[in-house]
């Protein structure tokens, strides 16, 4: 469904010359899998995700996506203010969906009710869920999450990771998700991407076996270990 092939990513810089931003990164994304991508802070995960949306250009290499609808979740909610919940998520809709009833999405994500809301009367938590129901209402052939549960207390983001893989198992599309979080990748992934620190580049790709439902945490824990122990990037 993706495969990334990007050998450099660089950005002119003030005074002249150029910053390279990424490296050598190589990896894949196959239908019906989650993948992780993970590195420390400034390594080109989120660099790598708008390479594949498009939103980024002029970088060396080749990125390769399977037909079908692609859709996007970000560290911000990005609803528009002036358009309710629900107009927000259907506004994203292709024509062929526009009628799709969309109560059972809104119900498993725990937004029921909400869409007569505005965006600034929602929580951070809501406004996140309603997010993930705008990518999920479109039935994307690809996914993609750049940290979706950044700056939420705990809580409420393991809440919302359990949500996020409930719809995602529901219909599971081809997902890839930029996270600084070693845990939640081990909790999450099929597979992990880790990424070396400026420039980013493969440090090691790392599938793993245990089905995500016996994945306790000392499972994870033992997960987190290994990958750092493989590919020391920092501190989980």
């Amino acid at each position: 469904m993706l495969e990334v092939a990007i050998r450099s990513k660089s950005y002119a810089v003030a005074g002249g010359g150029r910053l390279q931003a990424l490296g050598e990164v190589a990896f894949s994304v196959g239908t019906g899998e989650f993948v992780c991508l993970t590195g420390p802070s400034g390594c080109g995960k989120t660099t790598t995700l708008r390479l594949v949306l498009g939103l980024e250009g002029e970088f060396e290499g080749t990125v390769a996506r399977a037909d079908g609808r692609v859709a996007a979740a970000f560290q911000e909610p990005r609803l528009l203010p002036w358009r309710t919940v629900e107009d927000n998520i259907r506004l994203a809709l292709p024509p062929e969906l526009a009628d799709t009833d969309l109560d059972p999405l809104y119900a498993t994500l725990g937004i029921a009710g909400a869409g007569r809301l505005y965006p600034g009367e929602l929580s951070l938590g809501m406004a996140r869920r309603a997010s993930l129901a705008r990518a999920f209402a479109v039935e994307p052939s690809l996914l993609l999450l750049d940290e979706p549960f950044v700056s939420l207390d705990e809580a409420t983001a393991a809440r919302l990771r359990a949500l996020l893989m409930e719809v995602w198992q529901a219909r599971p599309t081809a997902a890839l998700m930029v996270t600084h979080n070693l845990r939640e990748a081990a909790e999450l992934a099929d597979r992990i991407v880790v990424l070396s620190a400026r420039p980013g580049r493969v440090l090691g790709v790392h599938a793993i076996a245990t089905p995500r439902h016996e994945r306790d945490a000392a499972t994870i824990d033992a997960i987190v270990r290994e990958v750092v122990r493989l590919t020391p990037f920092g501190q989980p």
